[in-house]
């Protein structure tokens, strides 16, 4: 295979400025956010010496995310997704200042911490969908894989440099710094959609409400690719999310601090940005919904080979190889949710596929927390692999549409769009 088949495709970044602008937006906001996150899973650990308590953390961030999916996607249906996405941005600038505010305090209130991390999940989660849905239209639907993979790079990058970063901010500057450093993120964020072209929808869709919201779930439940790919990201997320057990591994494990912490967050990221940088391949598979499959499987059988290393170095190239099999499935699955979505359904499938990406992993980190309290982090970490292993078997065998499922051609859409009232 030569090398221009291997490494990642620029062609979106090349041809569409207002891909450009998103995804140079993007890539900020994400390393903002996994700073502000890093610092505050440490803050409510050093709080509360819980694992459970950063598990619930992420929990409740998680439960404000899907709420906002939820309503996002039905505002992405109906309305410029640029003026969506910067209305919900603006207001999380004072969240994160207020995150500052209450970092130094001399006794910080654990209370505000998850109000304020609600808030900025609900945030958060009311643009996310208008966004994710706008990619086909600003890059064409043939760039799709390439356009997803170059998403997930800048995403990784951010998530990368963030938990590293924060773990030397923490460990320095202090918490405050770590707040103030996403605000100033989340201004360049907003920033760069100022200048985007307006992005409504090219068909609109159905008026907010619920049922607007069942036509979402509905074509979810009746398209076998694209609930396909939400039942595989979820058996690996839910069993196999251990970030919530990186505070107390870090220090009860491999007996180290807040670097060490950053390392263990950050280790992810690179296994996931080293996948990135050559997932050019990745828009040539002719059966990508069983390279789907394969990836859970690498994603579990990564994560039992990290619960059971003593080395540290040893257990931070697992976590890698972890995320860089996570990364060959995230670019996968996105760009077939897209192409078996009609543009008229995209944010509302895009707002539950967002809402099942994000609650799986909170509620992972609270699966993985109660189990680590009830026997130890190593069993934890190791059944969760297990049964993520387990999972994507199962899933793999069940469902022939996801093994069918092509990045090209035609397709039979098993459901049919709404039209707009």
């Amino acid at each position: 295979m030569r090398i221009g088949r291997i490494a990642i495709d620029v062609t979106p970044l090349r041809e569409s400025q207002d891909f450009r602008l998103l995804f140079t937006g993007r890539c900020v906001l994400t390393a903002g956010n996994q700073i502000a996150t890093a610092a505050a899973s440490w803050q409510v650990y050093g709080i509360s010496h819980s694992s459970l308590a950063v598990g619930l953390l992420a929990l409740v961030s998680g439960a404000g995310q899907f709420t906002g999916f939820l309503t996002g996607g039905m505002l992405a249906d109906r309305h410029d997704r640029r003026v969506v996405v910067l209305a919900s941005s603006a207001p999380l600038i004072a969240v994160a200042a207020l995150l500052m505010v209450n970092s130094l305090l001399t006794r910080p209130l654990l209370w505000a911490i998850y109000l304020l991390v609600l808030g900025a999940g609900l945030l958060s989660g009311l643009g996310s969908p208008a966004t994710t849905a706008a990619i086909p239209v600003v890059v064409g639907e043939a760039q799709m894989p390439a356009a997803a993979a170059l998403n997930a790079m800048g995403g990784q990058v951010g998530s990368l440099g963030g938990p590293a970063l924060a773990g030397a901010l923490i460990a320095g500057p202090g918490l405050s710094f770590c707040y103030g450093l996403d605000a100033a993120c989340l201004v360049t964020f907003c920033a760069t959609l100022w200048f985007i072209r307006p992005l409504p929808p090219t068909v609109q869709g159905t008026r907010p409400g619920l049922h607007s919201i069942t036509e979402g779930f509905r074509y979810v439940t009746r398209n076998g690719v694209v609930g396909g790919m939400l039942a595989v990201d979820t058996s690996a997320m839910v069993f196999g999310m251990p970030s919530a057990l990186f505070p107390a591994i870090a220090r009860t494990h491999f007996h180290g601090g807040a670097a060490t912490f950053g390392l263990l967050s950050a280790a992810p990221g690179l296994g996931a940005l080293i996948g990135a940088a050559t997932s050019g391949w990745t828009g040539q598979v002719r059966r990508p919904g069983v390279v789907v499959i394969f990836a859970g499987l690498g994603w579990g059988a990564a994560i039992v080979l990290f619960g059971l290393s003593d080395n540290l170095a040893l257990g931070l190239f697992f976590l890698a190889l972890a995320g860089m099999a996570d990364l060959f499935s995230e670019v996968l699955r996105n760009a077939l949710v897209q192409r078996y979505t009609p543009d008229q359904l995209r944010g509302r499938v895009s707002g539950v596929y967002l809402a099942q990406v994000t609650s799986a992993p909170a509620l992972g980190n609270v699966e993985a927390g109660l189990v680590a309290q009830l026997f130890s982090t190593t069993v934890s970490v190791v059944s969760g692999g297990l049964i993520c292993v387990a999972g994507a078997l199962l899933l793999g065998a069940i469902n022939p549409a996801l093994r069918r499922a092509k990045l090209t051609g035609p397709e039979e859409p098993l459901a049919e769009p709404a039209a707009a009232t």
